[in-house]
């Protein structure tokens, strides 16, 4: 009895011990501490054979947010493994990416396809395939990019760089200010102050860093801003702080705004929140369009697709802004849109709701009017790694920028990067469908090939089910397309590509000729190109225009299959003198020679031509044997006999 009892007293300790494990952790998740929250949680669980859904999303969380994808994928498992696929999206979405985080991208394509199979939604489906196709190529593509770490990193965190005229500005932890003594929970380093620093031309390396705009310097978190083309105006992120203390929401959230202000001798005057601004939520990651009439920026506001989506609000000449819309679906996802960045009419983010390589990827999105923007496309390695890519900046020429990222192998947390990108290669498509031209029906499997002007071959393409190719070509060259399949014709088409990356060329479609609809087998086997008998005036073997029409026949089986060879005989009924048969027979046969080579046939390809008279008769007709006409007819004929195919 006495050892019942305490067993049970040990089993109510532990209970109570593990339940406050529980609530602190809690507290400390609730409170964006995500490190010490981490091990809070390890502890409890430590103690606990079963814990519920929330504790392993809030751990496994913990763990994600400080990027670390290892642990993380550890909690996720276990709540997949409990829920499976009814798992929330966006758990499942943190689950993946943990799963990529540690590189096992085959186990995360499959589940993924398994995820959004079951959810059945068509367009999420099609946006998977589209985006996993255009990573899977560019694996196959030599990097446009070269990369370096820089040496102005920290062991701290280090990112979101700026063009500030020939300098770069930037967001680093680093202890420089008088406020390096507070630290924030979230990752336990000092809260993030702006730099300023020159910039080498020749490699890009960043030197003589200093703190920028001092006079907006707080305790809190200063980071990710930008400038209007004359340097006169900037937009930054900051967080929202009153009377020098943060301002929190219901959820004891401090949430970030987005200051507008004027620089004047290196200070900022006349500065003030955005009017969209709200301590219910973030708004932040400013990035100005080159004219400055669009401000683009990320927010958690309600009404967006995932947890933090991007927006942009049209600024007027006087410098009021609209009301902000929603860049939408395409470029929004149920994960996490940050760092907008636009150039040259093109959108740069970084997303981990899209199909990346693991945790936050750069993208680019072409922009044209009305707010549409053209499916996202990842950048690719080196820029994109298993794990955080973003804050990507590019100048105004496209050929260096800068990166940030926290992959392995860095000086620090975040680290900045520096990159050259090369000339990218201006690709276009021709497309079409590939039928029989007699029976009008697709041709699957057969073979489309584009040739330069040297004849060399450049792309080539089979095509499916429908008869449908699509051939990628260099830009502004002119193509010559061949499309041919085993016992069909081959057939041509020149294409002149125009100078527009990614455009499509459509309805370059080809019919081919069936092989066994224009040469058929005699009763001896030999194979004869099937025409109409050709027909000479009385005692001549010049081609008059119905004999043309027939060979021709001839002709196009000979120009549609370049590997046929053939030899030409001809021949006479009985009737007259059999040296005249043989001697006229002959001159027809040279005769449809002639004509054939006349069409720009190699003489090759026609082995001979010879004339048999009436040595060769079809039937009984010869010499004295009384016949009809139909008889004697059927004994003046001419042959093409296929001898090489």
């Amino acid at each position: 009895m006495k050892k019942i009892y305490t067993l049970s007293l040990m089993f109510c300790l532990t209970t109570v011990f593990a339940q406050t494990k529980l609530k602190k952790a809690d507290e400390l998740f609730k409170t964006f501490a995500y490190v010490d929250a981490a091990k809070a949680y390890e502890e409890y669980l430590q103690k606990v054979e079963k814990p519920g859904t929330q504790t392993l999303k809030n751990v496994a969380d913990s763990y994600y947010y400080t990027g670390d994808s290892r642990n993380a994928l550890k909690w996720y498992q276990k709540l997949y493994d409990i829920q499976g696929q009814s798992m929330e999206d966006t758990y499942f979405l943190r689950y993946i990416q943990s799963m990529k985080g540690v590189m096992d991208y085959e186990k995360a394509d499959l589940l993924t396809k398994e995820y959004l199979n079951k959810k059945g939604d068509q367009k999420q489906i099609a946006h998977y395939v589209n985006q996993k196709r255009q990573m899977d190529s560019l694996a196959k593509t030599k990097p446009l990019y070269e990369i370096k770490n820089l040496d102005i990193n920290s062991a701290k965190s280090d990112f979101g760089t700026a063009f500030y005229g020939e300098k770069i500005v930037y967001a680093s932890s680093k202890d420089t200010t008088s406020f390096n003594e507070k630290l924030y929970s979230w990752n336990k380093q000092p809260f993030l102050n702006l730099y300023i620093a020159e910039r080498n031309t020749a490699d890009g390396s960043l030197f003589n860093d200093a703190l920028f705009l001092p006079n907006v310097a707080t305790r809190f978190h200063e980071a990710t801003i930008t400038f209007s083309s004359d340097l006169k105006t900037t937009y930054y992120t900051t967080n929202i702080v009153s009377k020098n203390k943060p301002v929190l929401d219901k959820d004891r959230t401090n949430n970030l705004q987005i200051i507008k202000g004027s620089i004047d001798n290196g200070k900022v005057t006349k500065s003030d929140k955005v009017f969209f601004d709200n301590p219910k939520y973030s708004v932040g990651h400013p990035a100005l369009s080159e004219d400055g009439k669009w401000l683009f920026f990320a927010s958690d506001m309600p009404g967006g697709l995932g947890g933090t989506d991007l927006y942009v609000a049209q600024i007027a000449e006087d410098g009021t802004m609209n009301t902000p819309q929603n860049l939408g679906p395409k470029i929004n996802t149920v994960g996490d849109e940050l760092f907008p960045y636009f150039r040259n009419g093109v959108l740069y983010f970084s997303s981990d709701g899209h199909y990346g390589w693991g945790d936050l990827d750069v993208y680019e999105s072409k922009f044209s009017n009305g707010l549409n923007f053209s499916e996202p496309k990842n950048l690719g390695a080196p820029i994109n790694s298993n794990k955080d890519d973003f804050s990507y900046i590019i100048d105004a020429g496209g050929t260096y920028g800068y990166f940030s990222s926290n992959r392995a192998g860095g000086k620090g947390d975040d680290d900045i990067y520096y990159f050259t990108k090369g000339k990218p290669v201006c690709n276009e498509y021709i497309t079409g469908k590939v039928t029989g031209i007699k029976s009008k029906l697709p041709i699957e499997g057969a073979t489309v090939n584009a040739y330069n002007a040297f004849g060399d071959l450049i792309a080539t393409a089979t095509t499916d089910a429908n008869g449908y190719y699509k051939l990628t070509v260099p830009c502004d060259k002119k193509i010559k397309a061949v499309a041919t399949k085993t016992g069909y014709s081959t057939e041509e088409r020149e294409v002149t590509t125009k100078n527009v990356n990614d455009f499509e060329i459509p309805d370059i479609n080809f019919e081919l000729s069936k092989y066994d609809d224009l040469v058929a087998k005699d009763k001896s086997g030999e194979e004869k190109i099937v025409i109409n008998p050709i027909f000479f005036e009385f005692d001549k073997w010049n081609i008059m225009p119905q004999a043309a029409a027939e060979l021709d026949k001839v002709v196009f089986v000979l120009q549609k299959f370049p590997n046929v060879k053939i030899k030409i005989e001809s021949h006479t009924d009985s009737r007259g003198k059999d040296a005249y048969n043989m001697k006229l027979s002959d001159n027809r046969a040279k005769s449809t020679q002639t004509y054939i080579l006349s069409k720009g046939i190699d003489p090759a390809r026609i082995e001979s031509a010879l004339g048999f008279g009436e040595s060769r008769l079809t039937n009984k007709c010869s010499n004295g044997v009384k016949c009809t006409e139909d008889e004697h007819f059927a004994n003046r004929r001419s042959n093409f006999i296929v001898i090489q195919k």
